[in-house]
């Protein structure tokens, strides 16, 4: 039976020392190749596009608004939604820029140059909040 040496030395293989062992990361020629690749397959690739819901009006929701209110159950009738553009006006006609709205079941800050719902409150999550950066409220 052969006898098998532990005298290994990583010395001995050619590059394994060098700083440059992985060309990827170094931004060598296996790294402009891959990117290369990475942009032709993003510019056939279809982008998904995604579009925030707009009332008729132009009140939008933020990502951050329709994502609280996916996660608190928060829902809105078509006429709550416009006792909501009915408040937005007239936060807009008093000069309002950030505005608390109030209703029934929720609250929300809106943006009123933007005309976007900023984010979306539950009425539990309402107790001993700090609401700042409004410079009024509207209870719908």
């Amino acid at each position: 039976m052969k006898e098998i040496s532990n005298n290994f030395n990583i010395g001995n293989i050619p590059g394994a020392l060098e700083s440059n062992r992985n060309p990827i990361a170094k931004g060598g020629v296996q790294d402009s190749l891959f990117k290369e690749k990475l942009q032709s397959l993003q510019n056939v690739m279809p982008q998904p596009q995604v579009s925030k819901p707009t009332l008729p009006s132009g009140l939008k929701f933020s990502n951050h608004a329709i994502d609280r209110m996916q996660a608190r159950g928060v829902r809105f009738t078509p006429e709550e939604l416009g006792k909501i553009e009915s408040a937005v006006s007239k936060a807009e006609g008093k000069g309002a820029k950030n505005t608390l709205l109030l209703t029934e079941g929720a609250a929300m800050i809106v943006s009123i140059k933007d005309k976007t719902v900023v984010t979306v409150m539950d009425k539990a999550n309402l107790k001993e909040n700090v609401f700042t950066n409004i410079d009024s409220t509207v209870v719908v």
